[in-house]
């Protein structure tokens, strides 16, 4: 029994190592990239243990003796117009901006690989159809079309989720379909035809698998594109209603009024929101450097 589970546990231990040398590795090769990835495990951190790490409630309102106090003891980013707690609302909005981020990013990159996929690899009608509605959706600025969407859906948390990944669908539809085009004319693919696959196992298990890197790369850049938008139609007062505290309404009720005044109502939630779109970036550069091939050697 003892033998059994010392053998069990040296491939558990291989693995464990091999993934810690790996790490390593990456972060030696791609320093920006593990700085990119150091960013985003401390906003997803935040974001986890917000209830742990903020001192107060975020919309707690402490009473207007403590109004627009400077950093310090009691306040440690100091507070707002409404005696709240910058710091803690600054934890939370990590929060927003994630939700926001991950799910318009992973609904659209669904939506978007299918349909590029399906496209590049069905052609025909369908293929003609995809298209025109994608160079539809690319006619209109990202923003513009995100507020278009948000003055027709309305003012809610996952309706901001929705006007983003609308947004991202159809670039996302492009490079699918792009590296669809190219696989489907590899041997296997064409071996599957032959042996009369049908053309969703096709697509499963031959196409989409063979078409994820370049569309994860570019997944994991809107992620920091994704958070802008949140915080750019929050600013505009079209994106998470209030009392949320999204960094984007923060910001906004901070420029109005108050930059002079106070000024670290706008410099906490604008460093949050900096340092969460730098580690995006960063670590997408590097995924993309690591996964393309014209790249690895540079």
């Amino acid at each position: 029994m003892a033998a059994e589970e010392i053998t069990l546990a040296k491939p558990r231990d291989s693995m464990l190592t091999g993934m810690g040398k790996g790490i390593i590795k990456f972060g030696k090769k791609k320093p920006l990239g593990a700085l990119g990835a150091v960013s985003l495990l401390l906003i997803v951190f935040a974001a986890i243990f917000a209830p742990v790490l903020a001192t107060h409630d975020p919309n707690q309102q402490m009473g207007a003796d403590v109004r627009l106090t400077a950093p310090g003891s009691m306040f440690w980013f100091g507070s707002d117009e409404f005696a709240r707690d910058i710091y803690s609302r600054v934890i939370y909005g990590a929060r927003i901006s994630l939700y926001v981020g991950i799910l318009s990013v992973s609904v659209g990159t669904v939506i978007g690989t299918f349909l590029g996929v399906a496209s590049g690899y069905l052609g025909g009608a369908f293929d003609l159809i995809v298209q025109r509605f994608v160079d539809t959706l690319l006619g209109f600025p990202s923003l513009i079309l995100a507020i278009l969407l948000m003055a027709v859906l309305g003012a809610s948390l996952n309706n901001v989720a929705i006007a983003i990944m609308i947004g991202f669908i159809p670039r996302l539809t492009r490079v699918s379909r792009s590296s669809s085009l190219s696989v489907k004319e590899n041997d296997y693919v064409l071996a599957a035809q032959a042996l009369g696959a049908t053309s969703m196992r096709i697509l499963v298990r031959h196409i989409i698998p063979n078409c994820l890197a370049p569309i994860i790369v570019l997944s994991t850049g809107f992620l920091g594109s994704a958070i802008v938008a949140e915080a750019g139609l929050s600013f505009l007062g079209l994106g998470v209603p209030p009392p949320h505290p999204a960094w984007g309404r923060m910001l906004q009720n901070a420029a109005r009024t108050y930059q002079e005044a106070a000024p670290w109502m706008t410099i906490f939630p604008g460093a949050a929101l900096s340092l969460a779109v730098f580690g995006f970036n960063l670590f997408g550069d590097a995924l993309r450097d690591v996964w393309d091939p014209r790249l690895r050697g540079t």
